[in-house]
């Protein structure tokens, strides 16, 4: 009986150790997506280089991973590697032909004892085939001059295994929902940028031919500091602004938020229907409903983060008060701003 158990306690401690062995990897957080949708590549560092800390993650950005913008990190250097794709993707209805093919993280310090994700954001090709796989080669420098080679694709290539991610099949696209490697995704309902926290980004959906649009948003500072949006920029439409809407009279009007949007520390401020909100200027086409929409969000402190926008119905409320489904061209511009 005793030599049964202890055949039964190092079989399973084998276990365990392969299971350790291969949870150490540098890995992708979401190991599947939909071909033609938004994609958050999570990347996961278990550990350094034989003991010693990390200092530098690169990434390779595989060919049909396109429009990729990282996530800035906390106490690290942000490099971006740009070069021209093998093929032309389609992004809101404009050709891109090129882009970022090489990401780097560089000049922190993250201990062998401790764990961390690098993120960056892009849209997959509609076009790629099911059950492809696509690599995602990294290369981990650590402190004491070594390195781990996570660059092995498949059967082929030196070092451990790459991270990878399996494309599936395309979802389903409504009809009228072209927005070109958008369609149907869901976006994330949390982001993270420093000590800020982005939830439920939503925007409505748009009648052809309007020429505006808006998207909400809630941000939470759980830092000592306040900070403050300051810009907002998407593929979607020539200029983002930030307003807010006022009441003159019995006319409901909308200003330009000039000196952006304070978030004060420790506090939750929340862009909705009927305050304040993120408008898209000169659409470059419909805001489909069941589409996503990536909004580059600029805060004074905190940096630049990539947030997906899922659209939602016309007259969606999600947050706050309702605008009644009244469209942005119903609204005066108020000529003054804050």
């Amino acid at each position: 009986m005793t030599t049964f158990m202890n055949r039964l306690a190092w079989a399973a401690a084998i276990s365990l150790a392969s299971l350790s062995a291969a949870n150490a990897h540098v890995s992708l957080e979401t190991a599947e997506a939909a071909a033609g949708s938004s994609y958050k590549a999570v990347i996961r560092v278990p550990h350094g280089c034989n003991g010693a800390a990390t200092t530098e993650i690169r990434i390779k950005v595989p060919e049909g991973f396109y429009s990729v913008k990282p996530m800035p990190h906390a106490g690290w250097q942000l490099e971006t590697v740009t070069g021209a794709y093998a093929e032309t993707y389609m992004n809101h209805g404009r050709p891109v032909s090129e882009g970022v093919t090489e990401v780097i993280w560089k000049g922190g310090e993250l201990p062998d004892a401790h764990y961390d994700e690098f993120v960056m954001h892009g849209s997959l090709s509609a076009d790629i085939a099911p059950d492809t796989v696509l690599y995602f080669p990294a290369e981990q420098l650590c402190a004491d001059g070594n390195a781990n080679h996570w660059t092995a694709m498949g059967e082929t290539g030196d070092g451990e295994p790459a991270p990878k991610l399996t494309v599936t099949a395309a979802a389903a696209v409504a009809a009228g929902n072209g927005h070109d490697g958008h369609d149907d995704a869901a976006a994330p309902d949390h982001v993270t940028l420093g000590n800020l926290e982005i939830d439920g980004a939503f925007a409505r959906a748009t009648l052809p031919g309007a020429p505006v649009g808006g998207g909400f948003l809630t941000i939470t500072n759980t830092g000592d500091t306040d900070d403050r949006l300051i810009a907002a920029s998407s593929d979607a439409a020539g200029e983002l602004q930030l307003h807010n809407m006022r009441m003159d009279g019995e006319v409901m009007k909308m200003y330009r938020m000039t000196e952006g949007i304070k978030v004060p520390a420790h506090e939750t401020v929340t862009l909705s229907p009927g305050g304040m909100h993120v408008m898209f200027m000169q659409l470059n086409g419909p805001l489909a409903e069941g589409s996503v929409v990536d909004v580059e969000l600029t805060f004074e402190k905190a940096g630049t983060v990539t947030v997906p926008f899922a659209v939602k119905g016309i007259a969606a409320k999600d947050a706050g008060d309702a605008m009644n489904g009244a469209d942005h061209g119903d609204m005066k511009m108020d000529a003054g701003s804050r």
